[in-house]
């Protein structure tokens, strides 16, 4: 089975902003899931198939058919490794249309817990021929408004931002979603972050990741 990721960002800038929105999802009955710091190391592919031998056999059982489908019928794959609170996973993401893997709002996700620590990962996906682009911390508070995830993050340069996800089995359900997850944002107050300026983004700070990666440091990028 096939999941598929709808997810729309907006931008908070303030921490004054991020209290706000905070007070209006629990004004409107979400449900508090979590608080959890996370790392986040991206990495680049080239050789899909090298990848997929290589790390089979680290991949649950039960989700190896998954792994395996995302891998053959994605494409501009982002490669991840995640620590949270100590749970190491790999995730992959990939496009299912003209919107890019790390950021586009439609999006097929893969993910599994790994046995291993997030350096033997790391170095395990190195060696199966993939290229750090860049690693990412933030704090995340998750909730859950009817059937929607709600993300509200502090990250590594760019500051406080929130997300607004929903994931289905079936892909012609996109556009739909992202037209209800577009409706709630509205009505929270919150406007979804424009691709263009996003890309600008993520490029800057892949290029200057070290100067803000487990920092508080921010940047603005118009």
């Amino acid at each position: 089975m096939s999941l598929y990721e709808i997810e729309i960002k907006s931008l908070l800038g303030a921490k004054e902003n991020a209290d706000n929105l905070r007070e209006k999802i629990n004004k409107r009955g979400a449900s508090f899931l979590t608080k959890n710091n996370q790392l986040n190391h991206y990495f680049t592919i080239s050789d899909v198939t090298k990848f997929k031998n290589i790390l089979t056999g680290y991949i649950s059982a039960d989700k190896r058919e998954s792994f395996e489908r995302i891998l053959n019928e994605g494409n501009n794959f982002s490669i991840r490794t995640r620590d949270t609170d100590g749970e190491v996973k790999l995730v992959v993401k990939a496009s299912i249309g003209i919107d890019s893997s790390s950021n586009g709002v439609s999006r097929m996700e893969f993910e599994d817990k790994m046995s291993i620590t997030l350096e033997q990962l790391d170095k395990l996906l190195l060696n199966s021929g993939l290229e750090c682009q860049a690693k990412w911390s933030r704090e995340r508070e998750e909730y859950r408004l009817d059937d929607i995830n709600i993300c509200l993050d502090k990250n590594a340069g760019y500051g406080y931002l929130v997300e607004f996800e929903m994931v289905v089995e079936d892909k012609t359900l996109a556009d739909s979603v992202k037209a209800n997850l577009l409706g709630t944002m509205q009505s929270l107050g919150v406007e979804e972050l424009p691709q263009d300026r996003l890309e600008r983004m993520f490029a800057y700070y892949n290029a200057n990741w070290r100067d803000y990666y487990g920092t508080d440091n921010v940047f603005n990028i118009e």
